[in-house]
């Protein structure tokens, strides 16, 4: 049970929302006052024998795992200015796309320099929760555009309210209930997600089916494009949406950020993609794919595929979502300045083809799967925003 605190004009450094147990202020303290700091090195990439050892060698991309790619030998470590952290240490990501990142580690290993471990008798949930509370403040103070990076001496200086230790422990262990609850609800999604996989491999793999070439399968298809943007008159008061490979996340396209205008449509390689066809990204990032709900227009490196009659674009999203397809498209990437697969290429895949009856018939189970994907994730979302809320109203 928590307590709703009326501190609307705040003048108690006290949190809006709180066990009812626990009175008094909070003090303020920088995390200097209460924590000790170090970060790590790298061994020398071209020295082999400092890699292949025993050691755990902990990444920013992998505060979260309980496990790490990488293994340093103690010559490695000896020779390096990398350093050894334990199970329950606070780790913070300083560097990079993961910049603000914070996880109290799973492993016992080595840690490079773009981490910084954070030692303190406070409660770590706790130090863990207040900072993803101010995290984005943080970021946008010390890393203005996406430029520049977190230091020691930047966290250091860094100032949080903290009550007593045993009220620390009463939050912290809440809002590891709730963190317990979401990892629980992402692997319910990640086995669903499998399952759906090793049903759709299993059955194109078992097709005993005539092959047609990709290029035959649909009426028109191709990458789109993007209109000047130093042209406001291509963009402002758009209605015509376009799409980004960050839209393609979900099985369906039912809502996007960004719009283009007639002018910019016409002025520029994109063009119109109409309801319910497949888009795939083929540029860059290879093998994003949505069916669209609405009209659309794509930046290059996205294919628009129109299917034709004879094919059902259900069964032609779980087809191109296939281990088969997929492996196909790889064997044809283009390597440049950035991967790309060519429709050109892509169109001689050869793809097993049955009848429209027996492609919908194949696409019930995992649209069966999907549909209770989304479920999952609608429950996982809740769980996300009840714990943003906590952070909000339990912490100063």
């Amino acid at each position: 049970m928590t307590t709703t605190i009326n501190n609307e004009h705040k003048k108690l450094n006290v949190p809006n929302l709180r066990f009812p147990e626990f009175q008094g202020e909070w003090e303020k303290f920088k995390l200097s006052d209460l924590c000790t700091f170090f970060s790590g090195g790298t061994p020398s990439s071209s020295n082999k024998d400092f890699y292949g050892g025993d050691i755990a060698f902990i990444r920013s991309g992998e505060l979260h795992a309980d496990s790490t790619e990488l293994f340093i030998s103690q010559d490695g470590y000896d020779n390096s200015s990398a350093k050894m952290v334990e199970i329950g240490d606070l780790l913070l990501a300083m560097y990079g796309a993961t910049s603000g990142d914070i996880a109290i580690s799973k492993i016992k290993g080595a840690i490079n320099q773009a981490i910084l471990c954070i030692r303190t008798n406070q409660n770590k949930k706790f130090i863990e929760s207040v900072w993803n509370k101010h995290v984005s403040k943080i970021l946008r103070k010390y890393l203005q555009g996406g430029q520049g990076n977190l230091s020691a001496d930047i966290v250091k200086g860094i100032s949080f309210s903290f009550p007593t230790l045993e009220e620390q422990e009463r939050i912290a262990n809440l809002i590891s209930l709730l963190d317990e609850r979401i990892a629980t609800q992402n692997k319910i999604i990640e086995d669903l997600k499998k399952l759906k996989s090793a049903i759709i491999d299993y059955v194109i793999n078992s097709l005993n089916t005539d092959f047609a070439k990709f290029g035959s399968l649909y009426e028109m298809a191709g990458e789109g494009g993007t209109p000047t943007t130093s042209n406001a008159s291509f963009y402002d008061n758009g209605k015509i949406p376009f799409i980004k490979i960050d839209d393609l996340k979900k099985k369906y396209l039912t809502e996007n950020k960004d719009f283009i205008t007639e002018l910019g449509l016409q002025k520029s390689s994109a063009w119109l993609v109409p309801t319910h066809s497949i888009l795939f990204s083929n540029g860059a990032t290879i093998g994003e794919i949505s069916i669209t709900t609405y009209p659309v227009c794509t930046k290059q490196g996205i294919l628009g595929i129109v299917p034709k009659q004879n094919i059902d674009v259900e069964f032609l999203y779980y087809f191109m979502s296939s281990s088969y397809f997929k492996k196909a498209v790889s064997r044809i990437v283009t390597e440049g300045t950035m991967k790309t697969a060519y429709l050109k290429d892509i169109n001689n895949i050869l793809c097993p083809i049955p009848t429209k009856e027996k492609q919908q018939e194949i696409a019930k189970m995992p649209s069966a799967l999907n549909s209770k994907i989304d479920f999952e994730q609608s429950i996982l979302k809740l769980f996300c925003s009840q714990k943003q809320y906590l952070l909000r109203q339990m912490f100063i």
